[in-house]
C-alpha cells in the first residue's frame, strides 16, 4: 500500500460525530434575535417550510443526496425562509448559522481522531477537509478549530463556498490543485459510500471509507479499504 503525501477528510461523521439533527431546535434558537415576525409564527410553523422546500428540492434524501451536486449555501437559503415568512432577525447570516447549527446539531470529535491526526503530524502526512455542507465556510472553519484545536489542516473546503458537492470531482480537483499534488498521491477519508468513497475514487484518489460514527446501514464494499476505528486505518498504513 503506498503511503499517502496527504489525507483530505470528509467533516460530519468523519471527522466529527454530529447529533441527530433537529431542525425546530435550532429555528427556535435564530428565532429568539427576531425583531420583527409578521405573523407571529413559532419555529414548527418556520421549519415546516424550510422542510418542504428541502424535499422540493430533494437537498437531503439520503438515497438521493448524491444526485444533488450543486450546493444551495446558507446565504441564499435562510434569508428566503425568513423573510419569505416575514421574519427579519437581528443577526448576519453567518451569525443565524452559528446560532441554528450549535442549537439543532451540537458535536464532538469521533473517537480516536485526534490521535490520528498526531499520527500523521509525526509522519509529514499533510491533511485538509472537503465537506458537502450549507453553512457558511467560516462557521465550519471555525466549528472544526474549536472541536480539534490541535489541527494541521491547509484547507477545509466546502461546498457552500465553491458551489460543488461530492461525488462530483470538481470538488476534489480543487483540493488537489491547492494541494499541488497528484490524484495517485491522496487519500480521502469519508463515511458516505456514493458522496465520498465512488466520489473520491473516480476522481483518481485512493479511498477510505470509515464507517465507526456513520448514520446511515452500510454493506461492506470488499474492493474498499473499510474502517470502523482510526486506530484501524493507522494499521494499514503501517504494514
Amino acid at each position: 500500500m503506498k503511503i499517502p503525501k496527504m489525507i483530505i477528510f470528509d467533516y460530519g461523521q468523519t471527522l466529527i460525530a454530529e447529533q441527530k439533527f433537529d431542525g425546530v431546535k435550532g429555528t427556535k434558537a435564530v428565532l429568539q434575535y427576531a425583531v420583527k415576525n409578521k405573523y407571529n409564527l413559532s419555529a414548527e410553523q418556520v421549519q415546516a417550510k424550510a422542510n418542504a422546500i428541502n424535499q422540493e428540492l430533494g437537498r437531503f434524501d439520503p438515497e438521493k443526496r448524491h444526485l444533488f451536486q450543486i450546493e444551495i449555501p446558507n446565504t441564499m437559503f435562510t434569508p428566503y425562509i425568513y423573510e419569505s415568512q416575514g421574519i427579519e432577525i437581528a443577526l448576519s447570516n453567518s451569525e443565524i448559522d452559528t446560532v441554528f447549527w450549535d442549537a439543532a446539531s451540537s458535536g464532538a470529535p469521533t473517537e480516536g481522531i485526534e490521535d490520528f491526526l498526531e499520527y500523521l503530524k509525526d509522519k509529514n502526512i499533510r491533511t485538509g477537509v472537503i465537506s458537502n455542507i450549507a453553512y457558511a465556510p467560516s462557521v465550519v472553519a471555525e466549528r472544526i478549530n474549536r472541536l480539534l484545536p490541535s489541527n494541521a489542516f491547509e484547507f477545509i473546503i466546502t461546498s457552500s463556498n465553491y458551489m460543488f458537492r461530492k461525488p462530483n470531482k470538481r470538488i476534489f480537483e480543487l483540493a488537489l490543485e491547492k494541494a499541488g499534488l497528484q490524484p495517485d498521491e491522496v487519500w480521502y477519508i469519508g463515511d458516505q459510500y456514493e458522496c465520498d468513497v465512488k466520489g473520491s475514487l473516480n476522481a483518481g484518489l485512493f479511498p477510505v471509507w470509515y464507517v465507526g460514527a456513520a448514520e446511515l446501514p452500510y454493506t461492506e464494499d470488499k474492493s474498499i479499504l473499510t474502517a470502523k476505528s482510526w486506530s484501524e486505518i493507522q494499521r494499514y498504513m503501517e504494514m
